[in-house]
């Protein structure tokens, strides 16, 4: 199969009486430019482990164990399962977990060990799931490369006071830094997807939150950004807090940072909030 062509991809979709399902983001990548650029960008070194998040048809798994490295493929259809088996299953470096990937790569870590690399083609609509839970799992590959809509990567790598800017910017510049690499236009893909893609790689912090402090950075977005617009003192008495820590121990950290609690948490950048979050993390629950 050519994976450039969507006819050739529609034949073999059809001779296998496979229906595409909107609800997983199937779009397959059809742009050979665009697959040889997200592989060059994870820099793959001989016997590393790879992780692929929907490897569809296997245009870039094809590319991946072409350059030596072991690849961990994580696919949630089961027509797609048999013949990524039947294309690949014979080669010892290729490894197939069948499944919703958010239900299934906590085990895939214990069985397998974690990826020196991730790369994944993320479905539109859990993205943003997959790429938290990844983050608040405590997974740090050397380098993540993945696709996802505009608006998501605009999110991932915004800066404090412009319209994108959120917890999950936070989140994800807290412990990666995040590096916006162009977009993708829909006719990159088959079927063509209502939406702009883009490419975003992200590389692990050296300063990166521990695991506790970052269930306490995860509690404190989530009470500063509850209600976007009101103040991080309106904010502090929404009860979005959580049980690791308190709206009084969340103020005291702020004025000691000699923050005003009259502006909003979209003003403070990533560093504030990790600061902050280190700050009560001697005070939050163990």
């Amino acid at each position: 199969m050519n994976p450039d062509s969507p006819a050739e991809i529609r034949a073999v979709l059809e001779e296998r009486g496979l229906a595409l399902k909107k609800r997983w983001g199937q779009n397959f990548l059809v742009n050979r430019g665009a697959r040889q650029r997200l592989v060059s960008l994870l820099e793959l070194q001989e016997n590393e482990t790879v992780w692929e998040i929907g490897p569809g048809l296997g245009s870039m798994t094809g590319l991946l164990l072409g350059r030596a490295v072991r690849v961990l493929a994580f696919e949630v259809d089961r027509g797609l399962c048999r013949f990524l088996l039947e294309t690949f299953g014979g080669t010892p470096s290729f490894k197939l977990v069948p499944g919703d990937f958010l239900e299934s790569w906590r085990n895939a870590v214990s069985d397998y060990g974690p990826p020196d690399r991730l790369l994944g083609n993320l479905p539109y609509r859990t993205a943003s799931l997959m790429i938290g839970d990844l983050i608040e799992g405590g997974l740090r590959p050397r380098v993540c490369v993945v696709t996802v809509q505009r608006e998501l990567a605009e999110r991932m790598a915004s800066g404090p006071g412009t319209k994108s800017y959120s917890s999950f910017s936070v989140l994800c510049q807290s412990c990666f830094h995040v590096i916006s690499r162009g977009d993708l236009q829909p006719g990159s893909f088959y079927p063509v997807p209502e939406v702009v893609s883009s490419i975003v790689e992200m590389r692990p912090r050296n300063d990166a939150p521990d695991s506790r402090t970052l269930r306490v950075l995860s509690a404190l977005c989530r009470g500063l950004f509850s209600s976007r617009r009101k103040t991080i003192r309106n904010n502090l008495g929404s009860g979005r807090l959580g049980p690791d820590v308190s709206a009084v121990a969340v103020k005291a950290a702020l004025e000691g940072e000699g923050i005003d609690l009259g502006k909003r948490a979209e003003q403070l950048s990533p560093e504030i909030f990790l600061s902050l979050a280190r700050a009560l993390t001697g005070l939050s629950a163990p």
